[in-house]
């Protein structure tokens, strides 16, 4: 891989717009050209992810594009684009309704291409330090975006998401400070010893006892973001006062780009013999948050909680998949990490029309919606059948290899697992059923909504459930040797 000083333009250009765009639209008034720009920008991105994939591996002390952030680049900056479509619709009804005013709207989509650049450079940075910047910035975005309605609930979800949030990335950059100090003592401190490529090279050298210290941390502290049990408490407050898209986002993206991150610092301390057994602390996290959010499920009552709690479940699901290793059940975690994303972002899209529509979050004052609206129903319905892991989404394949693999390697704890996959479908087939049936109840208002993006994201998993492309395949197999 060639060694330049620094990445080319183009692919900084992940950074670069979303940067650009921030002061634009933090003075832009008028709500259509405002909504345009803020997908225009968001398009962009896509573009230049997009093109990647075709341009030879690069990398420097600073950034570094591989196989593995391009997956999630291309996949990241894909959700962002839809969400912005979606966003267009749904900031539209909030305006109409007072929820929001023009100078909340301008700060509103300022802060969304904040978030999004921030998690594009945390996954274009191969400086550790860099990447704990990204992540954390990502954060500061997304819990001011929580507070956008000023409710006493909206200020006290997004207060409890900073102090919870704030603590944990204090932990991580003290595991990052770590990490430095045990590679600065073989590859001479400065840059390189941050260096992400060049930690994992040398990581059979380091000192094996604090490098296994330095993993603890980064585990509680990236475990945070990803809303893994028991770190998980800022994750349901958050999805359920913020805007709906930003819900989608938060579960869609951020949750991967911070375990993206812990990923990074698995392979270093895979790296070396001597160190703690990464894939058996991610094997019990994720196991502990399959079990206890599919139990959750069944006592939620506000809808967008409900599917926070499903985000819980999926990132323990794919934890557990990064956890067990190798090259079947990596190829699993990165379909599920793919499927979770386009799955849950296109639920909350549908969840959002639905909340507006009826004009509450509450479960028990929404039934009857294939009445009152089909083709909505119709969208939901299908989201919900996919995250529950019913064939023939590709939901239901990431699990499938998954458990096939998992059955020879780990089959006590895979009977767990298995276990937990059936509560949390039940659960989930539950409140639906209560949703979709019945005598219709709560308001039955109109609401002007693009339904594109959902069907988009779910045509998209229904295929993947059905056939992967061979670059895609070959893709995926790619990364999967990188996980180790």
């Amino acid at each position: 891989m060639p060694d330049p000083a620094a990445l080319p333009f183009s692919p900084m250009l992940l950074v670069i717009v979303p940067a650009a765009a921030i002061p634009v639209l933090a003075v832009v008034a008028n709500y259509r050209l405002s909504a345009a720009l803020n997908i225009t920008a968001c398009a962009l991105t896509l573009l230049v992810a997009l093109s990647l994939p075709f341009l030879p591996g690069m990398r420097s002390d600073l950034f570094i594009i591989d196989d593995f952030n391009i997956f999630l680049l291309v996949l990241t900056t894909f959700v962002g684009f839809t969400t912005s479509v979606y966003s267009a619709s749904y900031i539209s009804h909030e305006l109409e309704t007072g929820r929001l005013t023009p100078v909340l709207l301008r700060f509103y989509h300022a802060m969304y291409q904040a978030m999004l650049g921030a998690m594009n450079l945390a996954l274009i940075a191969n400086n550790v330090g860099l990447m704990w910047v990204g992540v954390e910035v990502a954060t500061l975005a997304t819990v001011m975006m929580v507070g956008t309605y000023r409710t006493p609930e909206a200020i006290e979800a997004a207060w409890k998401y900073f102090i919870l949030g704030t603590v944990g990335i204090g932990l991580a950059v003290f595991g990052t400070v770590l990490t430095y100090l045990v590679a600065a003592k073989v590859l001479g401190g400065g840059l390189p010893a941050m260096a992400w490529d060049l930690m994992a090279q040398n990581a059979g050298k380091f000192d094996s006892s604090l490098l296994s210290l330095a993993f603890v941390f980064l585990l509680v502290g990236y475990g945070t973001k990803v809303g893994l049990a028991p770190f998980h408490a800022w994750l349901p407050d958050a999805h359920s006062e913020g805007p709906t898209p930003i819900s989608a986002v938060l579960s869609g993206l951020l949750l991967n780009v911070a375990l993206y991150a812990l990923l990074r610092f698995k392979i270093i301390v895979a790296a070396n013999p001597g160190a703690v057994d990464a894939g058996a602390i991610l094997i019990v996290l994720g196991i502990a948050s399959l079990l206890f959010a599919a139990f959750m499920l069944f006592r939620r009552r506000d809808i967008k909680r409900l599917f926070a709690y499903s985000s819980i479940e999926h990132m323990g699901i794919t934890t557990f998949a990064f956890g067990v290793g190798g090259p079947l059940a990596n190829f699993a975690g990165l379909l599920h990490m793919s499927m979770h994303s386009l799955t849950k972002s296109a639920i909350f899209f549908a969840v959002g029309h639905i909340a507006q529509a009826k004009g509450t979050q509450r479960i028990a004052d929404v039934t009857g919606l294939s009445v009152t609206h089909p083709g909505l129903a119709i969208g939901f319905a299908l989201g919900v059948i996919a995250i529950a892991g019913l064939p023939p989404f590709g939901v239901f394949m990431s699990e499938f290899l998954l458990v096939s693999t998992a059955i020879a390697r780990q089959p006590l704890l895979t009977l767990l697992f298995v276990a937990g996959l059936l509560v949390a479908f039940s659960a989930l087939l539950l409140r639906m059923h209560g949703l979709l049936f019945g005598a219709p109840s709560g308001k039955n208002g109109h609401v002007s909504a693009s339904y594109v993006p959902l069907f988009i994201h779910l045509v998209l998993v229904l295929i993947a459930g059905l056939w992967l492309p061979n670059a895609v395949v070959g893709w995926f197999r790619g990364v999967a040797a990188i996980l180790g």
